[in-house]
């Protein structure tokens, strides 16, 4: 009787743990809140403020979850692959998006924005899907997943670099965009050869 009550009480708990975990937000959903609750029109004093507008955080939190994702991505690429060109430019990632998330840190330091300290869920997702596959199948899906990053990564920059607000967000912006398009231009070449 013992042993069932035991059983009963770990079953319980465990199905209590794990609803509780159901509406737990990812890395970015949780900077996105923290700097929600910077704003300088109602709660300054208690956070300290925030010194961007509610779109230019986002873009920061946004830029940040794709920067750490393409580090990471990168670094699973170097060690799986052993396609030369894919080698050259996983290791381009990890430098290139290395010293974008260091410059964006800096940035964000400076205005008290939040950004998250790991990729999102999604990025967590794809990283996993990647880890399971090797050999042509894993060169393929990383080209993909670097084309489709990239693409939306590009668009990211530039809409912040013509639309943002803060002049340090908008420069970073229009820093970055032409070696996200160096990038989207190396794997695409990248692609185009494995045809």
């Amino acid at each position: 009787m013992k042993k069932i009550t035991y059983l009963f009480i770990v079953a319980a708990a465990a199905i209590i743990f794990q609803s509780c975990n159901q509406g737990a937000k990812d890395a970015k959903d949780s900077a996105d809140s923290l700097n929600k609750t910077k704003d300088t029109t109602t709660n300054a004093a208690a956070t300290g403020g925030i010194a961007v507008n509610s779109d230019d955080a986002k873009f920061a939190t946004t830029a940040a979850v794709g920067g750490m994702a393409e580090v990471a991505l990168g670094k699973l690429a170097a060690s799986k692959t052993s396609n030369a060109a894919i080698k050259d430019f996983a290791n381009m990632m990890i430098t290139d998006h290395g010293q974008a998330n260091t410059d964006l840190a800096s940035i964000a330091s400076a205005k008290n924005i939040t950004l998250p300290t790991e990729p999102d869920s999604a990025h967590l997702k794809k990283a996993d899907d990647l880890s399971k596959l090797s050999g042509k199948k894993f060169d393929k899906a990383y080209v993909d997943a670097m084309i489709d990053g990239h693409k939306k990564t590009l668009d990211l920059m530039n809409n912040e670099a013509k639309n943002g607000s803060d002049s340090s967000l908008k420069a970073f912006a229009a820093k970055v965009a032409p070696t996200v398009q160096k990038h989207l231009d190396a794997i695409n070449k990248i692609h185009d050869s494995m045809k």
